[in-house]
């Protein structure tokens, strides 16, 4: 598998880091700075700093620069978010590449023969275009006719086309594209600026990036805390009063900067978007960041068996046919109901009835194709008269398809029960089962005649990984269509919690409900238009690209790459986004500790001496102490980007490991660096002669 990775998007790119550098200083405009409270209220009082050092007094030299780095503190905040938001423009002006001024072969005739050249932007939602080799897909819609390879390397960068074709859930093409071989007429399904591609690079942007609920709460929070510092610090010059002292409104100015949650305040964006990046790295796209959000939460994971857990390529493995039929009459009956099965299981039917037997290609005469549906689990061949190598010619309906359904369809064709079949079909579908194959029941005119039985096989360290999810918390059930013994017997194998056999669209939405009832968060993948239902109650919905307009319309996320496992990495970016958050939250709170140590004492040692016992870290003096602590407060904004931007290191555990841990590592580490930072800052101001 190949990841597309842009190139050029590292965290401080220097075209980025430019471009970020003057947007932090277009961000001072108090519409955008109004967003972010913490550090609108930073402004506000940098703004009054400015006004009071304008003004002078004592310590000039001390309050100009403390107003400098109260400036910084905002700038830097705002540089943090403009060059999360950068990296998402970057990749949005690699993707804007992609969008060509293609040219479109408009159907006119109702045969699809004759068309019209006319440009891209003129086709609406409805219009049927033809493509041809080399010709770019000119927006997105679904195959309506034919077959083609078609190269999406510049939307996923996957090198290797891919097949679309008619019919099934491989006939969504994006608009972009370009056709490699072969003829396909495409339905447009959107009109000009509303495709794929345009929502992806405005998603991408971030230009209409909305908060996520925990983002907002933690915004309140945090604005909470601001309102009551600023309670604390106007309430101090009355303390001192009573000693005959006065404290600079500067020296307050920046005890209240270096209180309030600044750290925090100013990453906060960053971090959201980065998650948002992270997952664009990966080739998958959310819709919003609600949704890599509640990645982070999901405790429930769905994952369809084939593709996901097994490789997906079943193999027709043996013909066991009933005592009374032979095997090259079940071979018969399974190649003609086979012929118009395009899928890979059907084609390998075919296959290996060809090689056990060496049969023909029969005259396809008469015959009538009845299609797979998801609700009826079986497709079939009626033959109306004829023959095939004089063999077939009494042949009216063939079927094959899973057990249950064949054994209904069985009973409805001979008027017994379903528990009329013989008891040797079950025996021989038990036997595929427990082997942890599928078994295929065959039946010709209400008669069963044996039973199919196709191979899977489990991914290799599926294994592996569904004992990581389990450590991390989280359960995961396997999705299948087959019977309950082969799907039992598979989710053995590949280590699942659980299981839903025999799934319908019905049984699956039931399922994510019965979970979400119970308060838990839910997360699947799917392709189909029978899944988009799914998709869409679903917590986390993710869509393969390569699906139907329906499914990627229902899911909150896209993977480019169509790799169902990808849901693994997406539910730890969500936790890696979440842990972030977390851990930098509690490093923020934390580092104030030092803070009370630095600027308490040096703004009240004068009125009070005890105060003394507080300077523990013995700065030069109280106008060091205090730009020490402002210039601190500020830096560690920048020295913290990097961390925002990649995210905290995420190691599956569980919930209460991973707080023991990151309270240690950030916690214990919030209150450590500052006293080290704000010591080492004072040492370099003094010997400066700063303050």
């Amino acid at each position: 598998m190949s990841i597309h990775r842009p190139q050029g998007l590292a965290a401080f790119d220097r075209a980025i880091v430019v471009q970020a550098s003057v947007d932090a200083i277009k961000k001072l405009d108090p519409r955008q700075l109004v967003r972010n409270p913490v550090m609108f209220a930073t402004a506000l009082v940098a703004l009054v700093a400015t006004v009071l050092t304008a003004r002078g007094g004592t310590h000039v030299g001390v309050m100009i620069q403390i107003s400098a780095w109260l400036w910084f503190t905002v700038l830097f905040a705002n540089f943090a978010e403009a060059i999360a938001e950068g990296r998402g423009k970057a990749q949005a002006a690699s993707l804007r590449k992609t969008k060509t001024e293609a040219v479109a072969k408009r159907v006119t005739s109702a045969d699809a023969v004759a068309f019209e050249t006319i440009p891209a932007q003129r086709l609406r939602a409805g219009d049927l275009v033809v493509c041809e080799p080399g010709d770019v897909i000119p927006g997105d819609g679904d195959v309506v006719a034919g077959i083609a390879t078609v190269d999406e390397s510049a939307i996923t960068g996957e090198s290797a086309p891919v097949i679309r074709e008619s019919g099934g859930d491989r006939s969504a093409v994006t608009g972009g594209t370009r056709v490699v071989s072969d003829r396909i007429v495409v339905q447009i399904t959107v009109n000009p600026g509303e495709s794929f591609l345009d929502r992806m690079i405005t998603l991408v942007e971030g230009a209409k990036r909305q908060k996520t609920p925990n983002e907002i709460a933690l915004t309140i929070l945090l604005v909470g805390m601001t309102l009551i510092f600023l309670f604390v610090v106007a309430s101090l010059p009355v303390f001192a009063s009573y000693s005959g002292a006065a404290v600079p409104v500067v020296f307050l100015a920046a005890l209240f900067v270096t209180l309030i949650p600044t750290t925090i305040g100013g990453l906060l964006s960053a971090i959201g978007i980065a998650g948002m990046d992270r997952l664009v790295k990966f080739n998958v796209i959310a819709k919003s960041g609600r949704a890599v959000e509640a990645a982070g939460d999901i405790d429930v994971l769905l994952l369809d068996k084939t593709g996901t857990i097994t490789l997906g390529a079943r193999q027709a493995a043996e013909f066991l046919p009933l005592s009374e039929i032979s095997e090259r009459e079940l071979a018969e009956a399974a190649y003609l109901s086979s012929l118009a099965d395009d899928t890979p299981e059907g084609k390998s039917i075919i296959a290996l009835a060809r090689t056990r037997f060496g049969l023909a290609e029969p005259d396809r005469a008469g015959m009538s194709f009845v299609p797979f549906t998801a609700q009826t689990r079986m497709s079939g061949v009626n033959i109306n008269g004829g023959s095939w190598g004089g063999v077939m010619s009494a042949v009216s309906e063939i079927r094959k398809g899973a057990s249950d359904a064949i054994t209904n369809y069985v009973a409805e064709r001979s008027g017994r029960t379903p528990g009329g079949v013989p008891k040797e079909l079950n025996h021989l579908v038990e036997r595929v089962a427990k082997s942890g194959g599928t078994p295929l029941v065959v039946a010709r005119d209400g008669r069963p005649l044996g039973v199919i039985h196709l191979k899977d096989i489990i991914k290799p360290n599926i294994r592996e990984r569904f004992a990581t999810l389990r450590a991390m918390g989280i359960k995961t059930v396997m999705i299948t269509g087959d019977n309950p013994l082969t799907a039992a017997a598979i989710a053995a194998e590949a280590g699942v919690d659980d299981f839903l056999a025999e799934a319908t669209p019905e049984k699956k939405l039931e399922l994510i409900r019965d979970y979400q009832q119970g308060g838990r968060l839910v997360a699947m993948c799917g392709d189909g238009s029978n899944d988009a239902p799914a998709l869409a109650q679903a917590d986390v919905g993710v869509a393969m690209n390569t699906g139907t307009q329906a499914a990627r319309e229902a899911g909150n996320m896209v993977d480019l790459e169509s790799d169902p496992t990808k849901l693994i990495e997406i539910v730890m970016i969500g936790k890696q986004l979440l842990m972030s958050r977390g851990a930098l939250t509690t490093f923020s709170i934390a580092n104030d500790v030092a803070k009370y140590f630095a600027i308490i004492p040096a703004l009240f040692l004068a009125s009070y001496p005890q105060l003394q016992a507080l300077n523990v870290m013995h700065l030069a003096s109280p106008q060091s102490a205090v730009l020490s602590a402002i210039i601190f407060n500020a830096l560690i904004i920048i020295a913290l980007i990097p961390l925002a931007l990649k995210g905290v290191r995420y190691r599956p555990a569980g919930a209460e490991a991973l707080l023991k841990r990151n309270l240690l590592v950030y916690g214990l580490g919030g209150l450590v660096v500052p006293f080290v930072g704000i010591k080492l800052i004072d040492l370099a101001v003094a010997a400066i002669g700063l303050a």
